[in-house]
């Protein structure tokens, strides 16, 4: 795609990454057909192509963006199926951060807008603070049919459908103790949303993670990857995230080297595999960046390098495997789950438009709550028709969006593997 941004311009970084990014679009298409908001909207300006040519207009020539360019920039997931089918190697997801960012700083939402997101980018990112936003969302929640009769707050209405009836409290189940002489150490990335809503994940990978072999280090310090709030737009509050988190693995790795950060939530491993990019100017943190995020490793990834023993008593349990988009677009891990899973025993089958998002996308389902449940109900009713007695699924948020649409319990894989070689039975099953 030709280009005339002017030298000016160009002198700003993000600006100059954007432009190579667009250079690069040959106008073929092809993102058309694997984009969820297209596939439902089909609007042109829905479509990644669509959404280049109106961010190249307005970072070209450096436009306040209209509420219609905000809106069909709004409805993009992130899911980044576009890039897995683009033959040109267009990273849309670093052009449409930019974008996003770009709308934060020039754009003025309207108030309730405004007024939501400020309090998402204040309390998911926090675990104490999002355990007492769900506890007070519990109270709220009766209130969810009122706030979806009121297109202002359709957004708080579909945030309080979310919260779980139920606080998170799973049975107590010892873990098991960490080799004596282990293979190595790995970083658990601790998240923000996952141990708040799932604890059992984290209790399972430790578990599985031991028996392989290997000791789990949880570094002090650590906070949220960033990734909530980098899709909103705030860059500053992304980068000081990600900065906390080097800082803290600094810390754990000089206590012991480590094989690995290892990450349940796959969401947050696209997040922290990009640091590099993220840091990429700031020469304090820009090698340290790059460092840690090639030692990230999905919690699949990491054991698809390992040999793992074959289950004691396999279940024949059948298994639909949900590919988060996060996972199969954002880091190309796609063999990985459903190989783990087929050798723990399990009768993995996979739905029809798996590539197609299920409409989470961190707070997408908050934010875009009609688009988002158009999607959702289309993926659930894409599992459904798989007749399995479980869905495995690699990101929390996926768990929770499909889990709302269907009888069938969602786990994490992770869940899966660790009953199958000894560990207690998933709390959703």
């Amino acid at each position: 795609m030709q280009t005339r941004f002017s030298p000016a311009a160009l002198a700003d970084p993000d600006t100059a990454t954007s432009e190579s990014v667009i250079r690069k679009c040959v106008h073929c298409g092809f993102c058309t057909a694997t984009c969820p908001t297209y596939v439902l909207l089909g609007d042109e300006l829905d479509s990644p192509r669509g959404r280049i040519y109106l961010i190249k207009d307005m970072l070209e020539n450096r436009r306040q963006p209209s509420a219609e360019v905000v809106t069909h920039i709004d409805r993009c997931l992130s899911c980044l199926s576009c890039m897995t089918t683009c033959p040109s190697g267009v990273n849309y997801m670093h052009l449409v951060d930019h974008a996003r960012a770009y709308i934060d700083q020039t754009y003025q939402r309207p108030l309730p807008d405004r007024a939501i997101r400020w309090m998402l980018a204040r309390v998911l990112p926090y675990p104490a603070r999002f355990r007492m936003g769900l506890a007070l969302g519990r109270v709220a929640r009766p209130l969810a049919g009122l706030f979806s009769r009121v297109a202002p707050l359709k957004p708080l209405a579909a945030m309080l459908s979310l919260v779980p009836r139920r606080s998170a409290a799973p049975r107590a189940v010892p873990l098991i103790a960490a080799p004596s002489a282990p293979k190595g150490c790995v970083i658990l990335l601790q998240g923000c949303a996952e141990p708040v809503l799932r604890p059992e994940i984290r209790a399972a990978t430790m578990r599985v993670l031991a028996r392989a072999g290997y000791a789990v280090v949880l570094a002090r310090g650590e906070g949220c990857c960033g990734a909530l709030v980098h899709h909103m737009g705030h860059k500053q509050a992304a980068l000081a995230a990600a900065r906390r988190n080097i800082d803290a693995w600094d810390t754990a790795t000089r206590e012991a080297p480590v094989a690995a950060i290892v990450i349940t939530t796959s969401g947050c491993g696209t997040s922290v595999k990009d640091y590099g990019h993220l840091l990429r100017d700031d020469p304090a943190y820009a090698g340290r960046a790059a460092h840690y995020a090639g030692l990230a490793r999905d919690i699949s990834e990491f054991l698809g390098a390992l040999t793992l023993p074959p289950p004691p008593a396999p279940t024949g349990l059948r298994v639909a495997y949900h590919a988060a988009c996060s996972l199969q677009h954002g880091q190309q891990v796609t063999e990985a789950p459903r190989r783990l899973l087929a050798e723990a025993g399990y009768h993995v089958v996979t739905p029809r438009e798996a590539h197609l998002c299920c409409g989470s996308a961190g707070v997408y389902n908050i934010l875009q709550p009609e688009l988002a449940d158009r999607i959702g109900q289309r993926k659930a009713a894409n599992l459904d028709r798989l007749g399995a007695q479980v869905i495995a699924a690699g990101n929390v948020g996926c768990a929770v969006q499909i889990g709302q649409r269907t009888q069938t319990p969602v786990v994490h894989t992770i869940e899966l593997i660790d009953w199958a070689h000894g560990g207690p039975k998933p709390l959703q099953l």
